[in-house]
């Protein structure tokens, strides 16, 4: 074979060999968006022209700092909303009474705080209602705001929750509290969160270390940027919404 014809058939073999991975990755992309499409995504925002935020709690272990929360959130007249783990509520029942005797939110965080991506819809269905049931025995409420264990969620996750009456809810600005970073830390990353605006939901816990001591700054940072602090329950939309991939939420 002649060099003309060997650099010919190279550079053929080499354009061939070129659109195939074209078409490849072309096909992988189609694949990816329509999945993603088909993608069930929770609620992390509120797209509101109202300058609100809402400022939630994880409570799962422990119940010491409650008390001084709930202090804090009376001293500025602010609601805010606790997720709570079923064995908390039946751990810590004269808590979850204040804390819903003080006005705010009451949402379901499971019962056991499983990894629930590993489960069958019955049994996420089975360990939600759990909860539901504690909390509606001690309260006589039926909550309907729930947040998954460790943040994690899949389509099945997200059907039986829905299925369970449950709005999704995540956040957009964590406070990474429970790393234990540091007082001033905390303040800051949440007052200057690179996500906070209208509508973001900010994620704490109950019982982290720093948590109750920066309560104060953070509420008084909030409002000095001219956020009207409101639960979840008052910020997000309950009918004719739709979230895009970021779980921003949506009036249709």
């Amino acid at each position: 074979m002649k060099w003309k014809q060997w650099v010919i058939l190279t550079a053929t073999i080499f354009a061939a060999l070129i659109l195939s991975r074209q078409h490849v990755i072309s096909v992988f992309n189609d694949v990816s968006q329509a999945e993603e499409a088909k993608r069930k995504i929770p609620i992390y925002s509120v797209d509101t022209k109202e300058k609100k935020v809402a400022l939630s709690f994880d409570a799962a272990w422990g119940a010491d700092d409650t008390d001084s929360l709930l202090s804090t959130l009376e001293k500025h007249d602010v609601k805010a909303t606790f997720f709570l783990v079923g064995d908390w509520v039946r751990k810590y029942p004269e808590q979850v009474k204040k804390i819903y005797q003080a006005g705010h939110d009451i949402g379901n965080h499971s019962d056991k705080h499983p990894h629930m991506n590993s489960m069958s819809k019955e049994q996420i269905k089975a360990d939600v209602m759990e909860a539901h049931k504690a909390t509606k025995d001690l309260l006589g409420i039926d909550m309907d705001l729930f947040r998954p264990p460790f943040g994690e969620y899949n389509n099945t996750v997200m059907e039986a929750l829905k299925e369970c009456g449950y709005y999704i809810i995540q956040w957009d600005v964590d406070s990474l509290d429970w790393k234990e970073y540091g007082l001033e830390n905390l303040i800051d990353t949440v007052v200057n969160h690179k996500n906070l605006g209208d509508g973001s939901i900010v994620l704490m816990h109950n019982n982290a270390k720093y948590t109750k001591d920066a309560l104060d700054s953070i509420i008084v940072g909030l409002k000095e940027q001219g956020y009207e602090l409101v639960p979840i329950s008052e910020l997000i939309i309950r009918e004719n919404y739709k979230t895009d991939h970021t779980g921003r939420q949506f009036s249709n």
